[in-house]
């Protein structure tokens, strides 16, 4: 995710934090100076990091799960909002997406209950009244957070960890994408009333408004990938990827990728060597900002972006569209069994191939497209 800074690595996982969470943190700790001084904003800062510990733990429980059934967690982001552990792949056996969404919220039963002891120990319980009123303890006001975490998260909407519970009791009887449109329904239909409460309690609550849209929109996303995951199952990445193309020598101008430009449909230009070798990609946007920067006679090396994933042409289609979401590229190199240059993969295609499939599919006799690369490179 852009904008993140990267603060750590923990078990191969790597933990990185959103700019936005710092602009969070200095907001925060203005209105608390504000209302009590330096103390009363110290106590508050240290307050939401702990529960931003608390969130980043949770988060941790679902990596630690997801590893389990051999799942990787390449990075877990801490934002304004909460946390976001990126899995290498949703698992098959809702059996097992069912642990490893039931785990986050776990962690924070134990948080609870370690701080729950914690007070009975040194007789810090408050009386439950008194939960909300000012002067409590930082372990009671952490032991409310974590209780309130648990109880937000097993909302059975996405994208918090109860919709993906109900999606994997669902799953157990009826196939993965209409188990996550009745998730995403049931999703939506809570965002909706929670979106309404806030809007006519009087006086309005903005903060719930903002929570609905934000379920709202991510039960939408998840069901529309989900039901582009089943529409992709067998097929490969040569289904999908662009076979006429232009690619640019490495030692073209910026000159030379305008008139590429200008001249084709294409916005993302492969970069190749005189052995033909890819050697990086050169996006529209960045064409553009190098042409302002330094001029159209600078090299296209100096603005295409190195270290992008190859894809081979036999890679799952799914596995493809992971790999050029966490590239932040637009387009990636194919390349076939002897390394060479065959194709373009682009989410545009992808999603042209997800028409035709459906057309194909409500078509008299059914039917799916494959299609073969071809045996010598294009370009």
């Amino acid at each position: 995710m852009r904008y993140s800074l990267h603060i750590a690595r923990v078990a191969g996982t790597d933990v990185k934090i959103h700019a936005t969470f710092f602009l969070l943190l200095a907001f925060l700790a203005f209105i608390y100076y504000r209302h009590g001084g330096a103390a009363a904003a110290i106590d508050g800062v240290l307050f939401v990091s702990l529960i931003f510990l608390s969130v980043l733990l949770h988060e941790f429980g679902h990596a630690l799960a997801a590893r389990r059934y051999g799942i990787r967690t390449p990075d877990i982001t801490l934002l304004p909002i909460g946390g976001l552990a990126r899995l290498e792949r949703i698992p098959e056996n809702p059996k097992q997406e069912l642990v490893i969404a039931i785990a986050g919220p776990l962690v924070n039963v134990a948080i609870a209950g370690l701080l729950w002891a914690f007070l009975g120990v040194t007789g810090g319980l408050p009386h439950p009244s008194t939960i909300e009123s000012a002067g409590v303890s930082l372990p009671v006001r952490l032991l409310t957070a974590n209780i309130i975490l648990v109880l937000f998260n097993l909302i059975p909407a996405f994208p918090m960890d109860g919709g993906r519970v109900l999606r994997a009791f669902l799953a157990m009887r009826m196939d993965y994408a209409r188990a996550t449109q009745i998730a995403a329904t049931i999703g939506q239909g809570l965002a909706f009333l929670f979106g309404a409460f806030g809007l006519l309690n009087s006086p309005p609550i903005p903060m719930l408004v903002l929570v609905a849209v934000f379920v709202f929109l991510g039960a939408g996303q998840e069901a529309a990938l989900a039901q582009l995951r089943s529409a992709s199952v067998g097929l490969r990445v040569a289904s999908a990827m662009v076979t006429q193309f232009q690619s640019l020598p490495r030692h073209a101008t910026l000159h030379e990728a305008v008139d590429a430009l200008l001249q084709t449909a294409q916005h993302e230009f492969p970069i190749v060597d005189d052995d033909g070798a890819v050697c990086g990609i050169l996006m529209r946007n960045d064409l553009i900002v190098a042409l302002r920067k330094s001029g159209a006679a600078t090299p296209v090396a100096e603005a295409m972006r190195v270290n992008v994933p190859s894809l081979h042409h036999s890679m799952p289609l799914d596995r493809a569209l992971m790999l050029i979401q966490e590239s932040g590229c637009d387009a990636l190199p194919v390349l076939d069994t002897a390394g060479r240059l065959v194709g373009l993969f682009t989410p545009e295609n992808v999603g042209e191939l997800m028409m035709v499939q459906t057309a194909l599919k409500s078509a008299p006799g059914g039917g799916r497209l494959q299609r073969r690369p071809p045996p010598l490179p294009v370009g």
